[in-house]
């Protein structure tokens, strides 16, 4: 029988089958004297120990497609990174360090702009410009007003997704929308382990439908950029590819130098002064971070 890890907790594996579901596992010794470790998102094979009692043994992990540091998780096909697009307003240097964490993992990102209610028409087009502009796919939704959840939902279909963004966003609350009951599955994973709340610190996979999976990711407030040199910044700004071999000098950092082709495109308008003052400010962290 083959499944997907929703959860793992103290040596116990919550794997989801489809149309039969969740059963609670063991991990063969052999995965510990491989020291293979399964993770959250794996495609596991089972053996069922009882069908009554839903448990289980993991026999075999499949090969991953991908497998995230930050969270530990496996076959993520694309990050839904969440933002409030006013109350509070968005942190855009916050969501560059995370756009900048997914490509360097290689995970395809899609934005998602809630409380899209605050903004008007043209706002909303101002900021989904910016994003847009260097290739990414950009959403506003309404979990109070229930907007943009169907094509949300379009959007998801078929993937395992990792839901991630500050706190305060609304992401359990279009979560909730597209699942009413996910948390049930959460509560029924709870109450096998009989540790509750505790449970929350876990990556935890939720099944919304057939073989469609979200992770509800702890919020975030602030992001390290990861250990890189500065000069390697550039290749995760990929709207400066175009322009970088109009620069003069090779290995133009794009910020003091003259003749620059991307600070020239800059000026025409053709890359969003928000990401280039995003840029030159991580840039300078990286600079100052090879200091000490």
């Amino acid at each position: 029988m083959q499944g997907k890890i929703l959860k793992g907790i103290s040596g116990f594996y919550y794997v989801h089958v489809v149309e039969s579901g969740i059963y609670e596992c063991r991990a063969k010794g052999l995965f510990r004297r491989q020291k293979i470790k399964p993770l959250t998102g794996d495609l596991v094979e089972i053996a069922v120990i009882s069908e009554a009692e839903k448990t289980g043994n993991v026999e075999k992990i499949l090969p991953r497609k991908n497998e995230l540091f930050r969270p530990a998780v496996a076959n993520i096909d694309m990050a839904l990174v969440i933002f409030a697009a006013a109350s509070p307003q968005p942190n855009l240097n916050l969501l560059d360090r995370f756009l900048i964490l997914m490509q360097m993992q290689q995970v395809p990102v899609t934005l998602c702009f809630n409380k899209m209610e605050l903004l008007t028409p043209k706002e909303r087009e101002a900021l989904a410009c910016i994003y847009e502009g260097c290739g990414y796919p950009v959403l506003f939704t309404s979990a109070k007003q229930k907007e943009g959840i169907k094509t949300l939902q379009r959007m998801l279909h078929g993937k395992t997704v990792a839901a991630s963004g500050p706190s305060g966003v609304g992401k359990s609350s279009l979560i909730n929308l597209l699942q009413p009951q996910a948390f049930m599955e959460t509560g029924e994973i709870s109450r096998k382990i009989e540790r509750g709340k505790q449970t929350t610190r876990h990556t935890q996979l939720i099944h919304v439908e057939g073989n469609t999976y979200i992770m509800d990711t702890p919020g975030f407030s602030s992001l390290f950029l990861p250990e890189m040199e500065k000069e390697d910044l550039q290749q995760y700004y990929t709207e400066f590819a175009p322009y970088e071999p109009l620069c003069k000098f090779q290995g133009c950092s794009h910020i003091h130098e003259p003749d620059c082709g991307v600070k020239d495109a800059l000026s025409k308008g053709e890359i969003h002064p928000v990401r280039y003052e995003n840029y030159k400010l991580l840039y300078q962290e990286l600079k100052s971070r090879r200091k000490y």
